[in-house]
């Protein structure tokens, strides 16, 4: 029986290795995907002592079943008696590591770092950093390369001498581009002074993005010494990439080292970016300059913002590049919050009517749109001169989606100036928009009117926006008719039944004899959607009759959305 029971407890490895050693693939690949169920049946000891040795000297397959086992290993902590005897899954997965088909060697590291974390400190030190340490120095690529994923997760964890031995291992091996790319991508501890690369462009950019994420790891008192001069070289870089990728970068970095050294060594770097010979980093570093002035120390914000970065400001608001320009516009009305009344009035105000007459239309935009972070400041009031004309020259603009961009602004801006001051400026200009030759403009126009019935309330409108509204249902072009129509639509439920009835629906009726059958169908149309406004009564008396003259029209539209209205207004 005790015989029987030794064959028995053989079962489950015998198994596998009969698997592991068929021809089929499908059946190698199951037989790894069972392995936890193996391993339990063999018990700990025998997992340790058994199993992995085996699967150690046996890897050699499919990628796919590698791939498989590479995967398996990382959850085996349990199944080998937990994280005192986890350095027994160390050699497996070492050797997957080396292989040649990177998902393979890319999943070992996955598992690796995963069981690093069940090491204590000095099993770390005597088992993980001498494999680490191997793979660095290997042969080939493949394991060098697997090194790079690796350092991260054991390098805080051990004693200073043991991340110097580390430290040096770097310096004295040759990393290809292909490996110092994934230094900088993976290595977010290891770095030192000492260690030099010799970089192509697209790797230093890599080491900015690295750069940034080790500078948030790092203790303050190793920022200086460790990583701002490659951030600071890199922002002198002789790449325009390089500088722009610190420029994009640059807000993120400032909060990772903090106010102190963003007041030592970020203020410059971010003026000479400022003043980049390249426009594609200007417009980087410009779109920062709200963020970066946010971001100083209290205390001596001002001054650095007045000494340091408002001149560069002032040559980037007449740059030669539109984007550089366009960039800025969309920033710079957040200084004013930053630096007060006084300040604005005297050094922002000017920049922001010179970028207001700006050629580049983004760039008036730009600023239109920010308009209320001055008005919070110093009163729309200041700007309104020059305003107008720039608005005046937006809404006119030959192409039709800046129009329809000022368009989209005006709510805003209205609210800003206020009734008087719209009445008298901007009135015309709105209304103006409702005959435009683009469509797309005719109804952003319509849309506009709602707001700004909603903005001003339903007595303004009826004494100054419904009579020119409704006079344009005599206008000789059709479309123009129909504009009268779509803009009773949106704007009956927000006047109210009173004026919706007594002024709007007269003209709508009057509408339905139209010679164009475009207009009687959208009469139809317009009946329906305002009926719910309406009172039974003028349902009845006056709506129903027109509603079933039409019904008969000889139009097919006409008649369809006729009878559609009856319907829905329950009139038959």
């Amino acid at each position: 029986m005790a015989g029987a029971e030794g064959d028995d407890s053989l079962y489950p490895i015998a198994v596998l290795i009969d698997e592991l050693r068929n021809e089929d693939v499908q059946l190698r690949l199951n037989s790894i995907k069972k392995l936890s169920t193996i391993a339990l049946a063999l018990g700990v000891e025998r997992t340790r002592t058994e199993l992995l040795p085996f699967l150690t000297d046996t890897i050699y397959d499919e990628d796919e079943v590698l791939l498989a086992l590479a995967e398996q290993l990382g959850s085996f902590t349990v199944l080998v008696g937990g994280p005192e005897f986890v350095n027994c899954l160390l050699p497996p997965l070492e050797s997957l590591a080396t292989v040649e088909e990177t998902v393979v060697r890319d999943k070992a590291v996955e598992s690796l770092r995963k069981i690093s974390q069940e090491h204590s400190p000095v099993d770390l030190e005597v088992h993980f950093v001498p494999l680490v340490k191997r793979l660095a120095s290997g042969d080939w690529f493949t394991s060098r390369t697997s090194a790079c994923g690796l350092f991260s997760v054991c390098y805080p964890r051990v004693s200073s001498t043991v991340k110097a031995e580390i430290r040096h291992s770097f310096r004295n091996n040759d990393f290809t581009p292909s490996l110092q790319r994934n230094i900088k991508l993976r290595c977010s501890y290891v770095i030192d002074p000492g260690i030099s690369f010799s970089l192509q462009d697209s790797v230093r950019l890599l080491a900015v993005e690295a750069g940034v994420s080790i500078a948030t790891l790092l203790p303050q008192e190793d920022l200086e010494a460790l990583v701002m001069p490659t951030l600071l070289q890199a922002a002198d870089d002789k790449s325009w990439r390089v500088r722009y990728m610190v420029a994009d970068k640059f807000s993120e970095l400032q909060k990772a080292v903090g106010p102190e050294i963003t007041k030592t060594d970020l203020v410059p770097a971010f003026q000479n970016l400022l003043k980049d010979c390249e426009a594609e980093v200007r417009t980087a570093a410009a779109n920062k300059v709200k963020v970066f002035c946010e971001n100083l120390l209290e205390d001596s914000r001002e001054t650095i913002i007045m000494t340091h970065i408002l001149p560069c400001v002032k040559e980037l608001v007449s740059d030669t590049n539109q984007h550089v320009k366009s960039a800025l516009a969309s920033v710079i009305m957040g200084l004013s919050t930053i630096l007060g009344k006084d300040n604005t009035v005297k050094h922002l105000l000017p920049l922001f009517l010179v970028q207001l007459k700006d050629e580049c239309p983004e760039v008036r935009l730009n600023i239109i749109s920010n308009l209320d972070c001055v008005n919070e400041v110093i009163g729309i009031r200041q700007l309104s001169q020059s305003l107008l004309p720039a608005i005046v020259e937006l809404a006119e603009d030959a192409k039709w989606r800046v129009r329809l961009a000022i368009i989209e602004y005006m709510p805003l801006l209205a609210g800003q100036l206020g009734v008087e001051f719209f009445d008298e400026k901007l009135n015309s200009l709105c209304m103006a928009w409702l005959i435009d030759h683009v469509f797309a403009i005719r109804e952003a126009a319509t849309c506009n009117l709602m707001k700004l019935v909603e903005k001003f309330g339903a007595e303004w409108a009826q004494n100054t926006i419904v009579p020119k509204v409704l006079g344009m249902a005599n206008d000789s072009n059709y479309l123009h008719r129909m504009t009268t129509l779509f803009c009773i639509n949106a704007l009956s439920e927000i006047c109210g039944q009173e004026i919706t009835t007594k002024h709007m629906l007269p003209v709508v009726l009057k509408m339905s004899t139209d010679q164009v059958a475009n207009v009687r169908f959208n009469v139809a149309r317009c009946l329906q959607k305002i009926g719910p406004d309406l009172d039974s009564s003028a349902l009845q008396a006056e709506v129903k009759p027109v509603l079933e003259k039409l019904a008969t029209d000889q139009d097919m539209d006409v008649k369809y959305f006729a009878l559609e209205a009856i319907s829905v207004l329950a009139l038959a």
